[in-house]
């Protein structure tokens, strides 16, 4: 009985995370804040522990330690040309800080890679092999953000090498550019007898304790508003990088401790212990990065929170989908008003994001819509309203795109859309109107 009723509560509790914010309307502002941290922990939940995030965190660790040197030779080389790369040494035993006592002497071997890879001297083929391990490590983060995102094509090539390489090379320079001048503008002597009035002076001093941490949630908003092949609002960045900062800097202290205690470790695989130790926390590293892009995806379309991360389609709910598309699309064309967007629609039809493009790629294909815009992220519809009917929507929600029909044996069973095509010569303008 207890068990049942645990189960039960589960269940309960379960259909409350994925019920939608519109089944209670009246709720109060906490409640509808804890129902949406809810979801989007729910769904991040289950992304990890169903594996696909910590397979792609693997991947990455792999990709990292082949390219880590070349990226950094990159980075350091620009900085060098106008003498200001010491600034970003900090950065790099930063992020090897965890790693306890050991860590700044991975860095300063790290560091000697860098200063051993000469650009300059490289020849063609040879810088040609290090832009290209580069360009491979940020390719295939856009490929696991891009997971994440439900975005299926991955940029160009030459979409690749001129966005990857502007940031990998512009990047650092910007950041120890915003540092030096924060610091010339914190140390004028106008700046100085300001921070001598309390409270200015101890907010400064919190300030510049937490400036580590606002760098690391700069640095991750940034990665997800620019990696990812798709329009990402500041907004949901912004909630992702400070999320995952604040999990980057705990972890990295629960790491620390880690580390203290893993004499035993050294005892078992003795030298071969730091770097098993480095592994770890690269895969951290990266898991705690992807979780925060998670965050970012889910906060920007609560509508793909299901229970799968690939919810079930069906022929009712895509023909369903098809006609709602339809109907809101129809419906602005004929009234003059704006097109409406992809995701203005599945934000409008509550459905998750894969189900929405799946059914209007159909509509696209049949020509009963097209994408207008600038950017061609409109959706109007094909022809005129008058000569699109219900059967119309619904037989292309239907269709058989591969013919597999065609295989069938003669079954001596009526065709289903025969069958239903009578009732359904309406049109679309009749539906509208």
């Amino acid at each position: 009985m207890l068990s049942f009723d645990v189960n039960k509560r589960l269940r309960d509790a379960e259909n409350w995370v994925l019920s939608p914010k519109y089944e209670a309307p009246h709720r109060s502002r906490w409640v509808s804040g804890l129902h949406r941290a809810a979801r989007i922990g729910y769904a991040v939940i289950r992304d990890v522990a169903n594996g696909i995030l910590t397979l792609h965190a693997m991947s990455l660790v792999y990709t990292t330690l082949l390219s880590i040197v070349p990226l950094l030779a990159l980075s350091f080389s620009v900085l060098k040309a106008m003498d200001v790369h010491e600034r970003l040494t900090p950065f790099v035993y930063q992020f090897f800080e965890p790693l306890g006592d050991r860590g700044p002497e991975i860095a300063e071997q790290v560091l000697n890679f860098v200063d051993n890879v000469k650009v300059g001297v490289l020849g063609s083929v040879g810088l040609a092999v290090l832009v290209y391990t580069v360009v491979s490590l940020v390719q295939k983060i856009e490929v696991s953000f891009n997971m994440i995102w439900r975005v299926p094509d991955i940029r160009s090539v030459a979409q690749r090498f001129s966005n990857y390489l502007s940031v990998i090379m512009i990047g650092p320079l910007l950041m120890v550019s915003a540092i030096g001048v924060s610091a010339t503008v914190f140390s004028s002597d106008f700046v100085q007898s300001l921070l001598a009035i309390e409270p200015l002076g101890s907010l400064f001093v919190i300030l510049s304790k937490l400036m580590p941490f606002l760098l690391v949630v700069v640095a991750f908003t940034f990665v997800y508003v620019f990696i990812p092949n798709t329009q990402v609002k500041l907004g949901s960045a912004l909630l992702g990088g400070v999320i995952a900062g604040v999990l980057w800097q705990g972890g990295g202290v629960l790491f620390a401790t880690f580390v203290v205690g893993t004499a035993r470790y050294e005892a078992i695989y003795s030298s071969f212990a730091i770097g098993i130790i480095l592994l770890i926390w690269l895969y951290v590293s990266w898991l705690i990065l992807l979780v925060g892009s998670s965050i970012a995806f889910y906060n920007q379309h609560p509508s793909s929170i299901a229970r799968r991360r690939e919810p079930r389609s069906s022929p009712e709910l895509e023909e369903r989908v098809a006609l709602g598309l339809m109907c809101m699309v129809g419906r602005a064309f004929d009234r003059g008003e704006r097109a409406p967007q992809q995701e203005w629609l599945e934000e409008r039809l509550r459905i998750p994001g894969e189900i929405t493009r799946k059914v209007s790629d159909k509509l696209l294909r049949r020509g009963i819509l097209s994408l207008a815009g600038v950017k061609g992220d409109q959706l109007v519809p094909g022809r005129s309203l008058d000569q699109i009917t219900i059967a119309e929507v619904l037989a292309a929600t239907r269709a058989d795109e591969d013919g597999l029909v065609r295989r069938l044996p003669d079954l001596s069973v009526p065709d289903t859309q025969q069958l239903q095509a009578e009732p359904l010569q309406k049109t679309l303008a009749e539906l509208v109107r």
